[in-house]
């Protein structure tokens, strides 16, 4: 078996040059693949989405977009991002990984102060 040559000075130094970048950029495309959702898109609601759309969002599996969707349910809607904290897995960590990816909108509460008549107007009594 002939014997394998030596790598030239200039290659060694393009490998440590170029490898790592080359790493950096595989690495950021599979985080942007497994996070399913396109940076470009508006922020996922917390308090309209579904468990499926959850799901895509990272560090989010089955189980946690049904801790959310319950927690939801039972606690009323989210008022601020951090409510997340009081699901089991989301950590802070993980919430700040997620903070550009979500948001709470507010949610319209009916006006019951002032019963509205058909035409929209207030009835007095």
């Amino acid at each position: 078996m002939p014997a394998r040559a030596k790598p030239t000075a200039p290659c060694r130094r393009w490998v440590r040059l170029v490898a790592p970048a080359l790493l950096v950029c595989l690495y950021a495309g599979l985080v942007a693949a497994q996070s399913g959702r396109d940076p470009a898109q508006e922020p996922l609601d917390l308090n309209t989405a579904t468990a499926g759309e959850l799901q895509k969002l990272p560090g989010i599996g089955p189980k946690t977009a049904e801790a959310i969707i319950r927690f939801r349910e039972k606690s009323g809607p989210f008022r601020r991002l951090e409510d997340l904290l009081a699901i089991r897995g989301i950590t802070r960590k993980k919430l700040e990984r997620l903070r550009p990816l979500v948001t709470v909108k507010p949610v319209e509460k009916p006006d019951d102060k002032q019963p509205k008549a058909p035409g929209g107007w207030a009835c007095s009594r």
